[in-house]
């Protein structure tokens, strides 16, 4: 359980920093099942260029690829405060 213990942490980490450096405007591959289907509506599509678009300091483009991109990078962002707090500070109390 130890090994796995920052898993979650570092892949948030890792995902923010990914979306940060992706250009949303080019066209990438999909990860979405729907869209590989070929179904034209997903809940989902475009959030992950909506976040990247907000990394790039372009929120009515975050807006326009979806609504929920900003309020999903505050839960990402709130979730790895959490992690950070549990793991890292809490756990130095419990060493020393």
């Amino acid at each position: 359980m130890v090994k796995g213990k920052y898993f979650e942490l570092f892949f948030w980490i890792f995902a923010l920093v990914l979306l940060a450096m992706a250009n949303p405007s080019e066209h990438h591959f999909t990860l979405c099942p729907l869209a590989n289907l070929g179904i034209d509506w997903c809940p989902g599509c475009g959030l992950g260029r909506s976040i990247s678009a907000l990394f790039h300091a372009n929120i009515n483009e975050s807006l326009r690829y979806h609504w929920f991109g900003i309020p999903a990078l505050m839960l990402i962002l709130y979730r790895i405060y959490r992690l950070v707090t549990v793991l890292i500070i809490k756990e130095k109390r419990i060493s020393i």
